[in-house]
């Protein structure tokens, strides 16, 4: 399996890395800050995707494909949106190449240079909206719930697989509506949705707040967000749903006709979660053997492994573990039969170990005598010696236990890195020498929020949505505050 891992406490980001890559997950492409996500790194984004589109459904949302290529005249009918994304753009200016005179090199055709150019979507709301002009007539056709699976382009410089890349994939969800309330317990719900799978299925707590203005998206009057804590002390955003007014909807003439039949502009919301949700996984539950999944969110839940040394014994391990395996996959459980004979059972042990799977069964020439088979789970490293007889329903439980003691376990630790300050000083301090959150009383003006951003690198995560009213004082200026606010270092 090659040298072992960097350890999290010598080089955290270098154990990420290196994690990231001898796991499996993913592996730099030969294009600048793009990424190969590889096979066993997509089977965890599509369980992903599977639980996160079958939540959208269940609240109604419908799923629809929308132009990768948007014109940059749409772009330009949302100040404020455009000016979010201007950097990030990809420009397509041309639509032709051609040989060169050379007779070999490939070049360019100048003759063939767009008319308008079109930019490679960082995002879908401009595309999207256009479409929506054309859908929405009337207040029966709202509301209009889409969501949309996709790839974006955002041209980032420095990049760090999964957490962020030149292209990632996503969902975006895009709707309208016919008053502003409904618009706003969207946003709000889909927040929610956002929460309840990382909690439950990805077994990472998060808190739920809402963003600053300057941290706000491009274009929005309200973001709402989910944050997570990494286990080096730094958060991250790992979902945000976003309340547009009818900022789009007036940008792109959406426009329907009332109960009262007036004309009115919709509301609308748009949310998303990416692929930086693999590395939030990553980061949440792994430690210095390897990645730890949460079995709900684990490609294979039982790696099974024979021990033997003859034919005869493979192949009668082999009937045995055929029966178990079918019942294990008519109860719902992934498992893997490795009975390869070109690897050991230690380089298959390190293997699964590294991969995260959250349980391993071993079986041998002794355990088919005593109808016995040692079962690890990779959560706390523990084995025992069980009874074929009970083996489903242990597996059964172990799963369940293993999903609830990690969700706990990141709970814990993120409880632990909650800490309240009064005064600059300490608030410094707790960002140097404890990291995590640091609750504070902030002015509420911007000004503050990038002063305290350039002299500490901490940003505000988010105003919680439970924070509580509190008289205090701001932490830099001593100016009234009226409650707490999250701050940290994040990715």
């Amino acid at each position: 399996m090659g040298k072992k891992l960097t350890k999290r406490g010598d080089d955290y980001s270098k154990w990420y890395n290196e994690l990231v890559i001898k796991a499996d997950l993913a592996e730099n492409s030969g294009v600048r800050g793009m990424m190969v996500i590889k096979p066993y790194g997509y089977a965890i984004w599509e369980k992903m995707q599977a639980e996160l589109d079958r939540m959208f459904k269940e609240t109604g949302h419908e799923n629809a494909y929308f132009p990768l290529l948007i014109p940059k005249s749409y772009f330009s009918k949302e100040a404020s949106h455009v000016d979010g994304f201007a950097k990030e753009c990809a420009v397509v200016t041309h639509y032709r190449l051609k040989t060169g005179e050379d007779g070999k090199e490939i070049v360019v055709d100048e003759s063939a240079k767009l008319e308008e150019e079109l930019i490679i979507r960082p995002t879908s709301e401009t595309i999207i909206w256009d479409s929506y002009r054309k859908w929405i007539q009337s207040y029966r056709d709202l509301p209009l719930l889409i969501n949309q699976w996709a790839n974006v382009l955002r041209w980032e410089m420095r990049t760090r697989l999964f957490l962020r890349t030149a292209e990632f994939l996503w969902q975006e969800g895009h709707t309208a509506h016919e008053t502003k309330a409904e618009a706003i317990e969207e946003t709000r719900k889909m927040q929610g949705v956002y929460a309840d799978f990382a909690e439950n299925f990805m077994a990472m707590p998060v808190i739920k707040g809402t963003k600053t203005e300057s941290e706000r998206f491009a274009g929005a009057l309200d973001t709402y967000t989910i944050e997570a804590m990494m286990q080096d002390g730094k958060a991250l955003q790992a979902g945000t749903s976003h309340f547009l007014g009818q900022n789009f909807a007036r940008a792109f003439d959406v426009k329907f006709t009332t109960k009262e039949g007036k004309q009115d502009y919709v509301w609308a919301t748009s949310w998303g979660v990416s692929t930086r949700l693999m590395g939030a996984l990553v980061m949440s539950h792994s430690d210095d053997q390897g990645l730890v999944l949460p079995p709900k969110l684990a490609p294979i839940q039982l790696a099974i492994v024979p021990i033997y040394k003859s034919a005869d014994q493979l192949e009668q391990i082999n009937e045995r573990v055929a029966t178990l395996t079918k019942t294990l996959r008519a109860e719902g459980v992934s498992v893997k039969y490795d009975n390869r004979t070109t690897y050991k059972p230690g380089w298959k042990f390190a293997e699964y170990e590294l991969k995260g799977v959250p349980l391993r069964l071993a079986m041998g020439p002794r355990d088919l005598e005593n109808n016995t088979a040692e079962l690890a789970r990779r959560d706390t490293l523990e084995k025992e010696i069980l009874s074929q007889d009970v083996l489903v329903d242990r597996i059964k439980d172990l799963l369940v236990e293993i999903q609830e003691n990690l969700f706990q376990k990141a709970l814990d630790f993120r409880d632990g890195l909650i800490t309240e300050v009064n005064d600059f000083d300490e608030f410094k301090a707790v960002l140097e020498k404890k990291g995590g959150f640091v609750s504070a009383h902030w002015d509420g003006t911007s000004a503050t929020e990038e002063k305290i951003k350039s002299l500490t690198k901490a940003t505000i995560r988010c105003i919680p949505n439970d924070a509580v009213s509190e008289e205090g004082q701001c932490i830099l200026t001593g100016a009234k505050s009226h409650r707490r606010v999250l701050f940290a270092k994040a990715y």
